[in-house]
């Protein structure tokens, strides 16, 4: 389910009966949504939730459980279109604010993590399962996990498929903001307002630094900024935040964007 709140898109998986679980339709839907998003200049933010009290359970494994029968090169397929879904979650050029209540488990962890920022209940359960229904994990679920824990935790969770609680998550530095029940949405609604309305091609760029700071070298990493930085300093994006600072107002990132919407130029 798609729907709007002013700038904010809020794109719901919506199957409560399985929990939310995953299926290759729902993959090519989520995809197709995040792109047309990301390509709106009317949208500065997106908020991922999940319907019916979880967030995700993961794959369904009444599908799964007939993967057996087909030809590895299918089987190959479907894993690679839920990756395909966490890639879209990561190029996506606009913040997304994930929202989980309930459960997270499986390839639903994954797209938990892979969103840029996450806002979770406090009972909120997370689990790397595949473990315990003799599967493997996919979603990016170990690269992701990996990024806030050690070997030694990653290699407990997923070998022994335990649960893992919204606050346990926080206190790992996994979870951005911990709500009470009940309240994760709310406050991941607030807090993509609070993002859409900022500068939409400065924060993709920012996105994208943050994105692969990890993986590169301070060399690298200072590359791609002397790289990003004059293209933000040449931006009118950055003509307004700091022609604002010296007038001491508020800057108006949102008439900027209505205005090139308006007038059809390109968004840089």
């Amino acid at each position: 389910m798609v729907r709007r709140e002013g700038p904010v898109w809020v794109l719901t998986l919506h199957d409560p009966k399985t929990r939310n679980a995953l299926s290759p339709r729902l993959y090519e839907e989520l995809v197709a949504a995040l792109q047309q998003a990301g390509a709106d200049p009317e949208v500065g933010a997106i908020v991922l939730t999940g319907a019916g009290g979880h967030f995700c359970a993961g794959g369904n494994l009444r599908q799964l459980a007939t993967r057996h029968a087909l030809p590895e090169a299918a089987r190959r397929q479907r894993v690679e279109a839920l990756h395909g879904v966490v890639r879209a979650l990561r190029d996506c050029p606009k913040p997304v604010v994930v929202a989980v209540e309930g459960a997270a488990a499986g390839a639903g962890l994954s797209l938990a993590l892979a969103g840029d920022l996450l806002v979770a209940a406090r009972d909120a359960v997370f689990s790397v399962a595949y473990v315990k229904v003799g599967l493997t994990p996919d979603g990016g679920a170990t690269a992701l996990l990996a990024g806030f824990v050690s070997r030694q935790v990653l290699t407990e969770l997923c070998l022994t498929g335990e649960r893992i609680s919204g606050e346990r998550l926080h206190t790992l530095g996994a979870v951005n903001r911990l709500t009470e029940p009940g309240e994760a949405l709310k406050a991941a609604l607030a807090l993509a307002g609070q993002l859409a309305a900022g500068p939409q091609r400065a924060m993709a760029r920012i996105k994208h630094l943050c994105r692969v700071a990890h993986e590169h070298s301070l060399e690298q990493q200072m590359a791609l900024e002397a790289l990003y930085m004059p293209w933000s300093q040449a931006d009118e994006e950055a003509r307004e935040g700091i022609g604002a600072f010296l007038e001491k107002r508020a800057p108006d990132f949102t008439a900027l964007r209505r205005s090139a919407a308006s007038s059809g130029r390109p968004r840089g």
